[in-house]
């Protein structure tokens, strides 16, 4: 048993991609035979090579490229929005009790609120256009970052801070040289959380709140009657999802590795 079990453990760690691509292979082939003999109509539930057909009709005539550049650009200011503000609220609120006291009841009581639930409200103070997405990606990236960001503080060891005081470090030689780097790790993984939520909310904001973007694609695929658009733009969603979520493991294993260097030194 323990012998296979590193094998298969090796051989993931070998040819990652391969393994990767026999699953897709595997989940095409599973829908292409439920697209066949599920009973369904191929207007109702279009089988792989439609829809990659009409995904190249969305590529050529710059539909999908109009949608998805929309999208990016919400999530983008969003979430960069999100993390100029909620990291350094979180680096407050785990270091100052008093601030802790009075703002993380709030903080609590809004954070479980679905971002889904404000649309009316954001449609209401921004109106139809950018600013509602952007606000409603703003709200599901924010808390989790501030939460996250203040148990991360708070558990920093306070013999480092007594080292600072020792050495007369100022302000933000304490934020420099000992908050940021005893947080970053948890930090890169509550970021890739964040990001997925964002991305999870700007589609479903994206149905009632814009004109653009690849969730209003697929709104307006379903009012025509495509559902082959509609799986294109799910299969979008999908693969940014997926190259989202690849770029931030990647900046955690390049923190990691600069960690290790700077052990060894």
């Amino acid at each position: 048993m323990k012998p296979n079990k590193l094998k298969t453990h090796n051989l993931g760690k070998r040819y990652p991609f391969l393994l990767t691509g026999i699953s897709f292979v595997f989940m095409l082939l599973i829908w292409d035979l439920l697209a066949r003999f599920s009973g369904w109509s191929s207007q109702v539930f279009p089988g792989p090579l439609p829809v990659f057909v009409s995904m190249g009709e969305l590529l050529r005539n710059g539909t999908l490229l109009k949608h998805t550049v929309a999208s990016l650009f919400r999530i983008t200011i969003g979430f960069y929005l999100a993390v100029m503000l909620g990291l350094p609220l979180g680096m407050l609120l785990g270091r100052n009790k008093t601030c802790n006291t009075m703002l993380n009841p709030i903080i609590q009581f809004l954070k479980p609120i679905s971002p889904i639930a404000w649309i009316p409200l954001a449609m209401l103070w921004f109106g139809i256009g950018d600013m509602p997405a952007i606000f409603l990606i703003f709200l599901a990236s924010f808390f989790p970052l501030v939460v996250s960001t203040t148990i991360t503080v708070s558990t920093i060891n306070p013999v480092f801070f007594q080292v600072a005081a020792n050495f007369n470090f100022t302000r933000m030689e304490t934020i420099t040289k000992i908050i940021i780097p005893a947080i970053t790790p948890a930090t890169i993984t509550a970021l890739r959380l964040s990001l997925a939520i964002a991305w999870l909310v700007v589609v479903a904001a994206e149905m009632i709140a814009v004109r653009s973007g690849l969730g209003y694609l697929i709104l307006d695929s379903r009012n025509a009657l495509r559902m082959d658009y509609v799986m294109a733009g799910m299969i979008v969603i999908g693969v940014i999802g997926l190259l989202l979520d690849f770029i931030m493991r990647r900046m955690g294993r390049l923190e990691s590795t600069s960690w290790q260097r700077s052990d060894i030194r």
